[in-house]
């Protein structure tokens, strides 16, 4: 029986990974920023789900959560940073309080909470981080380029962070899930409040999104079944794409690039001093 502790658990994929996780017998802290949204797991589950309040943007509620999840069970085994929202706009149309609160909660959030989890980590000697990435952290395009940047970031500190605690017996995992039925476009996902007619295309793209929102292929439920499976791994996979949709758009940059590498290459290798001339 492993402990965890996760973020945004009220909806969506942060509530099917809480419910594999307690089905599979584990302990769980259950986090939402209204409580009472969570509050069913500790009826279905008991003593075995912990839930609690919390807004990731606020270090002190992060550090109190924390503290009540060792309180509770002794220790966080498995951390899953989940919590997050979309945010939709051409990069000129974007609002700047409302990017700089979407990467305060994306990416901050997840390093805020970060800071309170990974000493008790390191204590212990194990643990494993898993980060609730996303295909736009691997492939951007419009209307998404805030939100990709939010997840770009958060794909870097998973890989930088890999290295870091692996000499300490911490496993880090990056999730990348495609496109899911869940309540991302209904509550999850904003957008900015000014549309420009140039970017009439981006707007296009914008409702696009919104339309089809609730018919992606992608079932929740089997995320939560990946998450718990790449838990109990001795050597889990950095990263973990899910969804034939982030496969073939990976795949499919991933030759792009090569191809650009390819065909710039004497170009990139020119801008070195010439052997010997130094």
């Amino acid at each position: 029986m492993a402990r965890w502790f996760i973020t945004g658990c009220s909806t969506g994929i942060g509530r099917e990974i809480s419910r594999a996780a307690l089905e599979a017998g584990h302990q769980v802290v259950v986090t939402a920023r209204r409580v009472e949204t969570v509050q069913d797991f500790v009826d279905d589950f008991g003593d075995r789900a912990l839930a609690l309040s919390l807004d990731v943007t606020d270090r002190a509620q992060i550090d109190a959560a924390v503290a009540a999840a060792h309180a509770a069970y002794g220790g966080i085994d498995v951390l899953v940073n989940n919590a997050g929202y979309g945010y939709l706009a051409a990069v000129e149309e974007g609002d700047d309080e409302q990017v700089r609160r979407l990467f305060d909660t994306n990416y901050f959030g997840v390093v805020d909470t970060l800071k309170a989890v990974l000493p008790g980590m390191r204590a212990q000697g194990s643990g494993h981080v898993v980060n609730i990435s996303s295909m736009t952290g691997l492939v951007a395009n419009p209307p998404n380029a805030y939100y990709s940047s939010t997840k770009f970031a958060l794909e870097g500190l998973t890989e930088a962070l890999s290295k870091e605690v692996a000499p300490l017996g911490i496993k880090v995992t990056a999730i990348e899930p495609g496109g899911f039925q869940t309540d991302y476009v209904t509550r999850s996902l904003h957008e900015a409040t000014t549309a420009l007619a140039d970017y009439a295309a981006v707007t296009e793209r914008k409702e696009l999104i919104k339309a089809f929102g609730e018919h992606l292929p992608g079932d929740p439920r089997k995320v939560g079944e990946a998450v718990l499976m790449i838990a109990g791994l001795d050597e889990p996979p950095l990263r973990l794409l899910l969804g034939h949709d982030v496969l073939k758009a990976t795949r499919d940059k991933l030759a792009e690039m090569s191809a650009s590498i390819d065909e710039w290459e004497s170009v990139t290798r020119d801008v070195d001093f010439p052997a010997g001339a130094r």
